[in-house]
C-alpha cells in the first residue's frame, strides 16, 4: 500500500469556505459596529447605512457562495475518492497530498520507481472528450482548461523540487475521479489525461525509471521541505 502523506481536499474545503463565505465575514464586522454605535449614540447613520448594504450583499450573495462551497467541497470529495484508489499502489510509492509548490496546490504529488507526477483531480459530471488537445467538458472547453493547469503544476512542483536538490523530471497528469473521460486513458503532448482507476492501472504497468535509493533520496527531499 502506497504511503500517504497529508490530507487528500483539505486545501480545497478550506479555500471553498474562505472564499465563497467572505460577505457573511464583512455583515458581521458592520453588524457589531452598528451595535456599538447603537449603544454609544455616534453616528449612528452611518453604521446603519454600512449595516443596511452589507446585509443587501449578504441576500445577494449569499445562494451563490453556498454553490461556491459546494462545489469546492465535490472537488475535495474526488481528491479523496483518488487518495483512496492512489493508495492501492505498492508501498515503494508515496503520495502526498494538498502539496504547496509556490503558489499552487497541487491535489496529488506522486513519488516512486516510475517517477514523480503531479496530479490534478477533477470530479465532474459531465462527459469528457479530448480534442486537438484540450479538454472538452459537455461539449464546452472550460474556463479554466484543465491541460494547461496540469502543465504549470507540473513546472511549479518541478520548481520546488530543484530548490530541495533533485533535478528530474515531474509529469503533469489530469485524472477524472468521476470516470467521465470517454477514451478512458490519453496522452496530448506530455500530459495524461486518464480516469483515475486507469491511471492506477498504468501506473503499475510502467517499467522502473527511478533506483531504489534515488526513490530514497527524493522522498526524504520531499518529506523535509514539507516540514521546514
Amino acid at each position: 500500500m502506497a504511503v500517504q502523506h497529508g490530507m487528500p481536499g483539505e486545501w480545497a474545503k478550506v479555500r471553498g469556505t474562505v472564499l465563497s463565505l467572505w460577505p457573511l465575514g464583512i455583515f458581521l464586522v458592520c453588524l457589531g459596529a452598528f451595535a456599538a454605535a447603537t449603544v454609544l449614540g455616534r453616528r449612528l447613520e452611518l453604521f446603519g447605512a454600512l449595516f443596511a448594504v452589507s446585509a443587501i450583499a449578504v441576500a445577494v450573495w449569499w445562494k451563490r457562495g453556498l454553490h461556491r462551497v459546494e462545489s469546492f467541497f465535490k472537488g475535495a470529495r474526488g481528491e479523496e475518492l483518488v487518495a483512496g484508489l492512489l493508495s492501492q499502489l505498492p508501498d515503494e510509492w508515496h503520495v502526498f497530498h494538498d502539496f504547496e509548490a509556490g503558489r499552487h496546490h497541487v491535489d496529488h504529488v506522486l513519488a516512486g520507481p516510475a517517477g514523480v507526477f503531479a496530479v490534478e483531480t477533477k470530479n465532474w459530471r459531465d462527459v469528457v472528450t479530448l480534442e486537438s488537445g484540450e479538454v472538452i467538458a459537455g461539449g464546452h472547453l472550460p474556463n479554466h482548461p484543465p491541460v494547461a493547469q496540469a502543465s504549470a503544476e507540473a513546472k511549479a512542483v518541478k520548481a520546488a523540487l530543484v530548490r530541495a536538490g533533485w533535478t528530474g523530471e515531474v509529469a503533469p497528469v489530469v485524472c477524472f475521479a468521476s470516470g467521465t473521460f470517454r477514451d478512458g486513458f490519453a496522452k496530448t503532448g506530455t500530459v495524461l489525461v486518464a480516469n483515475a482507476e486507469a491511471f492506477v492501472q498504468w501506473l503499475q504497468k510502467q517499467p522502473r525509471a527511478l533506483s531504489e535509493n534515488e526513490c530514497i533520496r527524493l522522498i526524504q527531499l520531499m518529506e523535509t521541505r514539507r516540514t521546514r
